[in-house]
């Protein structure tokens, strides 16, 4: 690749935030000599939902803040600065193009509507001579690499993935980027406070099953631990439907969702892993999962803005009713089912809950309570702090019959319990909590 001479490139962070394994920053590297980044919080992020729910709420908020700030830092070893600013990219993106004299604009290719809908709008407002260039690099499976087209995606995804096990491979990380070799003075910007957000400071719940910090530095002390450290990869298959403590599970979905972590960097160190110590079921169902998240991923891809209607991507005619009291009583945790309520009041006082906790509350709401599936989705995309708009929205139509489950299952509550909390350990923490809070 050629560096450009006397030009100046901008990197605009999306939710990619890191800089290992990460093609859009290092092709920026490579090319110029001169880079700086930005990073916006957008206002709209923040505002409420048709729904009533904000769309970020104040746990996600504060890992994106911790992330972002990692991102910084790590930049700055780049000799790359990190401007952020509380406000829309498309408002904010032209001035700095105009101010630094930008040529090129690197960023991650997003496809869901919001963000394609940011893209056009800031490329109205940028001169013509200004290339915007994107990478896919949220995949595990590379677009370019499925030798399929997205039309052509496989509605079941076993077959899914038998077919990428079966043709096709996962591309080597992106080698590190240079340093800046020229730095030019740029204005000095602030990370927004939860309290610019709109939100009051708030202590990490002494019971979390997520009490991990945001940022790249974090993501990969996580990775080193659960799979050198430890060796807890080994035993992922036999404990992933855990339901209480850090351990249960990879608990790498957070950094994922914002791009501190690569899926890639994942599915190299369970390699490096297996070459180092053994291969078993349960380095493979770590790959399993990721598979499971690039699906749902290319699920969006091939059906666009049905993944966020009423009847999915099986236009299926469901009669969903939006009793405002069985909502209420299920996002406070006050339904008939106590392992509902208990995952209810986690996911109220923590930002997060089990996959098995997401698949019984969402069945509930969706299957159950008959409620329109898709105010249970804004609401996991308000509290989540692993939220991915593909993930979520693909999981609750699977589970709620419109979506990629061909079985349209319901899940019978009782005998969940029976099975993953027979002593009612995990329901007595959160449910007794409540008492005293």
């Amino acid at each position: 690749m050629q560096e450009k001479q006397n030009k100046i490139a901008l990197v605009w962070f999306k939710n990619n935030l890191r800089v290992h394994d990460n093609s859009t920053l290092y092709e920026a590297c490579i090319k110029y000599k001169t880079c700086i980044a930005v990073y916006c919080f957008d206002p709209r992020d923040f505002e409420i939902t048709n729904y009533g729910f904000k769309k970020t709420e104040k746990f996600r908020a504060q890992f994106l803040i911790q992330s972002v700030a990692n991102l910084k830092s790590n930049l700055a070893d780049l000799n790359i600065n990190l401007l952020t600013y509380y406000n829309k990219p498309e408002d904010i993106i032209p001035l700095l193009v105009s101010k630094y004299n930008i040529e090129t604009i690197y960023t991650q290719k997003e496809w869901t509507q919001e963000e394609a809908t940011v893209l056009q709008n800031l490329t109205n407002n940028l001169p013509t001579s200004i290339s915007v260039i994107e990478n896919y690099d949220q995949f595990l499976y590379h677009p370019d690499d499925i030798k399929i087209n997205a039309n052509q995606i496989p509605e079941v995804f076993t077959n899914f993935r038998k077919y990428l096990e079966k043709n096709c491979f996962v591309r080597n990380q992106a080698l590190s980027p240079v340093a800046n070799q020229h730095v030019i003075q740029t204005e000095e910007t602030f990370i927004p406070t939860l309290q610019d957000l709109g939100f009051e400071a708030f202590k990490t719940h002494p019971k979390t099953a997520f009490p991990f910090l945001g940022g790249e530095t974090c993501a990969l002390k996580r990775l080193q631990n659960y799979f050198f450290e430890t060796k807890k990869l080994g035993f992922y298959k036999k404990t992933r439907n855990g339901l209480i403590g850090a351990d249960f599970s990879s608990k790498f979905s957070p950094w994922l969702a914002n791009g501190s972590l690569s899926a890639r960097t994942i599915y190299w160190e369970v390699k490096q892993f297996e070459k180092e110590h053994f291969h078993n079921d349960s380095t493979y169902w770590l790959i399993f999962e990721l598979i499971w998240r690039d699906y749902f991923k290319y699920i969006s891809l091939k059906h666009g803005n049905n993944i966020f209607k009423i009847h999915g991507i099986l236009n299926s005619k469901y009669h969903w009713n939006t009793n405002q009291t069985n909502i209420t009583n299920w996002i406070n945790g006050n339904t008939l089912e106590p392992f509902v309520n208990a995952n209810m009041i986690e996911l109220k006082k923590t930002g997060w809950m089990s996959n098995r906790g997401r698949q019984n509350v969402a069945s509930y709401f969706a299957k159950e309570l008959e409620i329109d599936w898709r105010i249970g989705a804004a609401y996991f995309e308000a509290l989540l702090v692993d939220y991915d708009v593909h993930s979520n929205y693909g999981n609750w139509m699977y589970v709620s019959g419109v979506g990629n489950d061909p079985r349209d299952r319901k899940f019978n509550i009782k005998m969940q319990v029976e099975r993953y909390d027979p002593q009612g350990k995990y329901q007595n923490i959160w449910l007794q909590n409540t008492l005293f809070e």
